[in-house]
């Protein structure tokens, strides 16, 4: 896991695509479980950290602050 390296308020891809098409999703939440919004629809899902580190494929924007 030492590539996968993710921040509050950055943009990942997940491995699999969110319903409504959109593949990128905002991380708005970090603790022992994780909170994505899909940066499409809006949606937002609580993901536990473990599930969330196996599902996600790669950081696509990172946080500017």
């Amino acid at each position: 896991m030492t590539d996968k390296k993710y921040d509050l308020h950055d943009i990942v891809q997940m491995k699999k695509p969110h319903p409504c098409g959109e593949n990128r999703w905002k991380i708005i939440r970090m603790g022992a479980d994780i909170r994505i919004k899909c940066e499409g629809c809006g949606h937002s899902v609580m993901v536990p950290r473990r599930k969330f580190e196996t599902k996600m494929k790669k950081v696509l924007e990172h946080n500017e602050q």
